[in-house]
């Protein structure tokens, strides 16, 4: 049997990696007022970030149409797929996994299309979606698989800092870090990722701090496993990398965090996520 992974371009995974596991990515799109563009095909994230900067307007997301969906399992099923397994962004915070199951009732295959929410976003997204692809090069069935990933999502933590909280203020995914707005000037910003939401983690008074927090969570998460890093242009993320290699020897994923998950959390953020036992 062969299992072909499909995810939404939300996951912020490097395109490297993207192809070296033969994942299949279908883009969200992005606009800026009038101008719509598609993630990570109109525009390099160094763009993205450029634009964001001179433009006086924070930049919309959305969804994949269900078609786009419809599409890439077409693409699949002719290339030989004999299953396909759909890791999507959080159903919480986008219509992505609506418009993949629209997408897999309007491309009728008679092959197994399977999907599962991440219940997270960046690369918390993205690490479920290697360890799938991963998983499935080995031979794993697409009904273990689906399994296994939905676990795997329900033991998936992310911690992030903020520069601003005026993104996810202004493009209404604040949710539960709501209670940080009230001091949001005088504070570096740490958020999480619980049930699927954008949820308050902590708040602290300097970037420095705010990172020394988000690697303190790391620490205390005991035995973790799959750990990666995203970013939004921080020239201090190899610090950061470092600071978590103090107690971790294992692999350590780097990515941008792109256009869809930056127009919500700004430039400047930086996080870590990872798998616990």
């Amino acid at each position: 049997m062969t299992v072909r992974i499909v995810t939404d371009s939300a996951c912020d995974l490097p395109q490297s990696l993207v192809d070296e596991l033969g994942i299949t990515l279908v883009p969200l799109t992005f606009s800026f007022g009038s101008e719509e563009f598609t993630d990570r095909i109109s525009l390099t994230t160094s763009e993205f970030w450029a634009r964001c900067s001179a433009s006086p307007v924070l930049p919309q997301t959305a969804a994949p149409s269900p078609g786009k969906f419809a599409e890439a399992f077409s693409t699949l099923a002719k290339e030989g797929a004999s299953a396909i397994l759909v890791v999507t962004l959080s159903a919480e915070l986008s219509a992505t996994k609506q418009a993949a199951e629209q997408g897999a009732q309007a491309a009728g295959l008679n092959i197994p299309i399977r999907i599962v929410d991440s219940r997270s976003a960046s690369m918390g997204e993205g690490i479920n979606v290697v360890a799938a692809a991963r998983l499935a090069r080995g031979g794993m069935g697409v009904d273990d698989l689906a399994r296994t990933v939905t676990d795997l999502a329900g033991r998936t933590r992310v911690w992030g800092a903020l520069d601003t909280l005026e993104n996810l203020k202004k493009n209404g995914r604040i949710g539960g870090a709501k209670a940080l707005l009230a001091s949001a000037l005088a504070i570096k910003p740490i958020i999480t990722v619980d049930d699927g939401k954008v949820a308050e983690g902590g708040k602290e008074r300097t970037r420095r701090k705010a990172l020394a927090f988000v690697v303190s969570k790391f620490r205390e998460a005991g035995k973790v496993s799959n750990v990666a890093v995203l970013h939004a242009q921080c020239p201090d993320v190899d610090d950061f990398v470092a600071q978590l290699r103090e107690t971790y020897s294992g692999d350590i994923i780097v990515g941008d965090i792109g256009s869809v998950i930056g127009s919500h959390t700004g430039p400047g953020t930086i996080g870590v996520t990872f798998h616990v036992e």
